[in-house]
């Protein structure tokens, strides 16, 4: 499975080149320690001449201490330049000279079904597989997080936090950020799931952010550490498909939905007048509601009884510690 120089039109040493380790520290009492970790490892992808790192935000996020492990082995410290909570991107910033080459941004809206993709973690040709695109479709993650389309490719990378998915041209066109399961049904296109239960007969592919999601936000990211405008209003749920209706999972410990008395178990019916019968329909309806700190209008169903809930949402970014100046 690992790509041969020569089946490439394009350098893929120096393509290969460009993607780097990533090793984050977090601090005990950090929000999304308990979560996430506080030690984080995955991969990066060097995208700009003075040391500009694009990875994915969760392995980074309120991280004290960032290392950028390059290719030789060598390690030089970073700096978390931003996150954008709605994408998933992340952005370090080497403090060190690297004169390792970059890898140009490509066009994953280009990119079609089947076409053959090189993914990469950090470590070079022996830690890269040649796969293709499975699928580009809506992607709902039950942590509050929706793509209108990302890209899914397999077989799977077995370390896919932050590899970089390298298109026909040798630019990147994605950035992988989970592993989940294809699905075959016997009419109709596939599906994807997050599900904990392991199906022997479905396939694992990995999830990764299409790189065109990127570029109308990189410049806010470098300056500003997160895009402009208002941000969306954020419950603290963890949510579920069960048939056609959405079951609150969890809640966040800290979050608004605990401190509105959303329980675990709920039914959720309506977001003000709208039926909720999906998890991007639940998502789409909150953040229609307005920015965050505006308060929810829930129809919830709890042991026989219909409720109604007013949950007033928050800005989660300001639950997480931010980056340490240097």
């Amino acid at each position: 499975m690992q790509p041969q120089r020569e089946d490439f039109q394009y350098d893929l040493e120096r393509a290969l080149s460009a993607v780097v380790g990533i090793k984050a520290i977090v601090p005990p009492d950090a929000f999304t320690a308990e979560t996430l970790g506080t030690e984080r490892t995955g991969s990066g992808v060097l995208i700009g001449e003075r040391g500009l790192v694009l990875t994915i935000g969760y392995l980074i996020t309120e991280a004290e201490k960032i290392w950028i492990t390059l290719g030789g082995g060598r390690a030089v410290e970073g700096h978390v330049l931003g996150y954008d909570q709605e994408t998933g991107f992340g952005l370090v910033q080497a403090l060190a000279r690297i004169d390792t080459p970059h890898l140009a941004l490509g066009s994953s809206a280009r990119a079609g079904v089947g076409d053959p993709v090189v993914v990469a973690a950090a470590g070079g040709r022996q830690r890269a597989i040649v796969a293709s695109i499975r699928a580009k479709q809506e992607f709902a993650g039950y942590w509050e997080y929706l793509l209108d389309e990302a890209l899914f490719v397999a077989p799977a990378h077995p370390t896919w936090s932050g590899t970089a998915v390298i298109g026909a041209a040798g630019e990147l066109i994605g950035l992988g950020s989970l592993q989940l399961q294809q699905q075959e049904r016997p009419t109709g296109p596939a599906t994807i799931s997050a599900s904990a239960k392991r199906d022997p007969k479905a396939v694992d592919v990995n999830m990764a952010v299409p790189i065109d999601l990127l570029k109308p936000i990189l410049d806010d990211l470098q300056n500003l550490g997160k895009r402009q405008g208002p941000p969306r209003p954020w419950l603290g749920v963890f949510a579920t498909e069960v048939g056609e209706r959405i079951v609150i999972a969890g809640v966040s410990g800290r979050g608004p939905a605990r401190k509105s008395d959303l329980r675990p178990g709920d039914i959720v019916l309506n977001i003000g007048d709208t039926e909720i019968h999906s998890l991007p329909g639940f998502f789409k309806s909150i953040w229609a509601q307005g920015e965050a700190g505006v308060e929810i209008p829930m129809q919830i169903h709890r042991n026989g009884r219909t409720l109604q809930l007013q949950v007033k949402s928050a800005d989660r970014a300001r639950l997480l510690k931010g980056p340490i100046v240097h």
